[in-house]
Parts: C-alpha cells; sequence; structure tokens
C-alpha cells in the first residue's frame, strides 16, 4: 500500500511568479514584515534588489535598445521614439499590472500585444547587432536595416504564434516487467489556462481523446490565472478516462484552493503526496511542486511504495530523478521547462536544468520531461514545440 504520511504545503510565500517591479518591491514588503529572523530578512531583501536590477538591465536590453535604435535609424524625431519606445519598454510590467486590475477584453488583447513584443525582442535584439555590424561597414544604409530588422522579427513572431497553435503527438515506447498487461496512457503539461484559452484546450482534449489512453497525467501549470471559471475547463469532461493533476508552480501562485475545487468539481484526481491505483499492477504517485531542490527525496520519503508493482511519479519539475530511481520509481513525468519556449532562452533554461526535455533513462528508472502543451507569456514557440505525449509501456 501507499500511504501518504504528510500533506505537501500548499502555499509557499516566498515564491514569485511573474517577474515583475511591483511584485518584487511587493516580496520585499512582505518579507520585511515576518517577525525575528533579521538576517533572513536582510538577505531576501538583498536577492530582491539583484533580481530587480537584472529585471531593469533585461528591460534596457531587450526592448529599449533594439527600438529606440530602429527609431533613430528611421531618423524619428525625439518625441516620437519616446511615444514609441518608452510604452514597449515598460510593456511588461504596464500590461500584466493592468490584467491583474482589470479582467476585460481590452486589457487581455493589450496583454496578447505586449506578450507578443516579449516574443519577438531576443530575434529584434539579434537583427539589430547584425544591422549594427552591416551599417558600420557601409553595406547598408540605416533605414534599409530597420525595416528588415522589424520584417525579420515580426516574420520569425508569426512563425512562433503558428508553431504553438499546434501541438504534436510525441510517442514514448518503453518496456516493463512490473506490469501485467500493456499500459497506455496520455501526458500534458504546463497548459497554462489563462494564458492560453478554453478553444486551445478543446482543441487539446480532441487530440487526446483520439489516442484513446487509459488515464490522463496532467503535470502541473494546467492553470496560471486566478478566477478560471469551471466552464472554461469544462471540456475535461469530454474524456471518458480518469484524469490525474499534480500542483505546479502557477498554480500556487493564484487562487489554488479555488482551482483545486474547481478541478474535483469537474472528476479531476489531485495527486497531493498521494497515491491512487487504477488498476492492480499500477499505482499513480503525485507530489506537489516546490522550489526545495530536496521536495521529491522528502515527501517520496512519507509514503510506502509498492516495489511488486509499476510506479508512476507525476512532479511538476525535473528535478529529483535519482531520489526517485531510490524509491523504485518505474517511470518520472515532468515538465516546467517548456525547452525553453523561445530560442535563445533555452540556452538559459538547458544551464539551469540537467534534465531539459524528452526521454532520459537511469539505471532502474526513467525520466521524462514535456516541453509542454500550451505556454506562457508570448503565445509562440522558436526552437521548442508544443506536446501531447503517448506513452505505450509493453509488458515484457
Amino acid at each position: 500500500m501507499c500511504i501518504p504520511h504528510t500533506k505537501a504545503n500548499a502555499n509557499t510565500t516566498n515564491s514569485i511568479c511573474r517577474v515583475t517591479a511591483s511584485e518584487i518591491i511587493l516580496t520585499i514588503k512582505m518579507s520585511e514584515q515576518k517577525p525575528g529572523h533579521a538576517p533572513m530578512r536582510k538577505k531576501n531583501k538583498i536577492r530582491m534588489i539583484i533580481m530587480l536590477a537584472a529585471l531593469v538591465l533585461a528591460h534596457l536590453v531587450f526592448f529599449a535598445y533594439p527600438v529606440f535604435r530602429i527609431c533613430y535609424w528611421l531618423q524619428f524625431s525625439s518625441l516620437a521614439s519616446l511615444v514609441i519606445g518608452l510604452p514597449l519598454t515598460l510593456s511588461q510590467i504596464l500590461s500584466r499590472w493592468i490584467m491583474r486590475v482589470f479582467k476585460t477584453k481590452v486589457t487581455r488583447t493589450l496583454r496578447y500585444l505586449a506578450d507578443f513584443f516579449m516574443g519577438i525582442s531576443p530575434m529584434l535584439l539579434l537583427s539589430v547587432f547584425c544591422a549594427e555590424s552591416l551599417i558600420f561597414f557601409k553595406l547598408v544604409e540605416p533605414n534599409h536595416a530597420a525595416v528588415c530588422s522589424v520584417i525579420f522579427s515580426f516574420s520569425i513572431g508569426f512563425f512562433g504564434i503558428y508553431n504553438a497553435s499546434f501541438p504534436i503527438v510525441r510517442r514514448v515506447h518503453l518496456d516493463s516487467s512490473m506490469t501485467k498487461t500493456n499500459l497506455r496512457f496520455v501526458q500534458i503539461s504546463d497548459v497554462h489556462i489563462g494564458s492560453r484559452s478554453r478553444k486551445f484546450l478543446v482543441k487539446v482534449i480532441q487530440q487526446i481523446r483520439l489516442l484513446k489512453p487509459e488515464f490522463l497525467a496532467i503535470t502541473g501549470d494546467f492553470i496560471d490565472s486566478s478566477g478560471i471559471d469551471a466552464n472554461e475547463l469544462v471540456s475535461l469532461k469530454q474524456l471518458d478516462c480518469p484524469i490525474y493533476l499534480v500542483i505546479g508552480n502557477h498554480e500556487r501562485y493564484e487562487d489554488l484552493e479555488q482551482i483545486i475545487e474547481r478541478l474535483k468539481s469537474l472528476g479531476v484526481i489531485i495527486l497531493r503526496s498521494s497515491c491512487s491505483f487504477p488498476r492492480e499492477d499500477l499505482q499513480i504517485i503525485g507530489i506537489d511542486d516546490k522550489d526545495d531542490p530536496l521536495q521529491v527525496e522528502k515527501e517520496l520519503a512519507t509514503l510506502d511504495i509498492d516495489q511488486n508493482i509499476f510506479s508512476l511519479l507525476m512532479y511538476h519539475r525535473p528535478m529529483g530523478f535519482e531520489s526517485a530511481q531510490k524509491a523504485g520509481i518505474n517511470l518520472m513525468i515532468s515538465g516546467h521547462t517548456h525547452n525553453g519556449q523561445i530560442f535563445p532562452f533555452n540556452l538559459i533554461v538547458r544551464g539551469a536544468f540537467r534534465y531539459l526535455a524528452g526521454l532520459y533513462r537511469g539505471k532502474t528508472g526513467n525520466l521524462y520531461v514535456s516541453q509542454g502543451t500550451g505556454t506562457w507569456g508570448p503565445t509562440m514557440r522558436i526552437g521548442s514545440v508544443s506536446e501531447i505525449t503517448l506513452f505505450d509501456i509493453q509488458k515484457v
């Protein structure tokens, strides 16, 4: 039997969801209000100041520099450059604050446009760097370089939107002696309803139905906004198989308890440091996401895992794979990384996570990291794909 002895902590007060200036300042104030632990408060404050400085620098490099440079090449006036450049530079901060206060079609559109600009900003920056070299060697006129930079960046952006709109089905074939019969299930991860629409979820569910899985496993970040109504998730009821879900970091950042209630009302089974036995030769274990890198090790130690049947572990982050193997887990499935989602961020994410995307084989178990079914922020993928993962596990 797999018996939970402790509950995962549902609220992590020191987490930061979307790194905007207002939220960093809010986190600093919250840390100052805690009694005692003055050294810890000072350490947190320094950390937040560093993050704020990094945020400002990123806005200047990715947003301000290319926009103002293009305006200069096009010989716009100082006033026109400010009118164009300042809103774009502050677009992420303004759009996220406005969406927190006002949730209307207009503000959603503004947020979408701000996210589109954020998505193309790396390509815009790279194209401006290239244009700088061409202009320096007098190989191209500045105004021509500006126009080409904009056209190139927007073209890449539109391709990214198309690429993110149609999740592909990735098939993973594994063998196991722990199952009595073959096992077939689907994993989706990082759907990000809130950033993504109800229509997108309907499309994903339609694809899953065609695969005819025994169950659906959702490995976190299914919802990333507060106030998502159950009606926006009702397409889940179209599936005639059990749905299992674990909490990701974005659910923790929002109205977690309300999210749980809405999902339960739709028949979703939420695993929080607990197990489910959909058949006699299978145990599904779910653990809440947490910033602690030892979360998997700690939570598995509280569970009594049956070593004689196939063990599937659902955990949002691709961390703790070694601990999972030691605990007797046969397959661990995760998400979170998005495979960087947009080039060149996948290069940065690769440095942060040992397991980035795809199948990793260990000595006694396997780990699969989904690139994510949806997207966060810009509704685009450049250098990555949106995926629905189908697992076929053959009895040997």
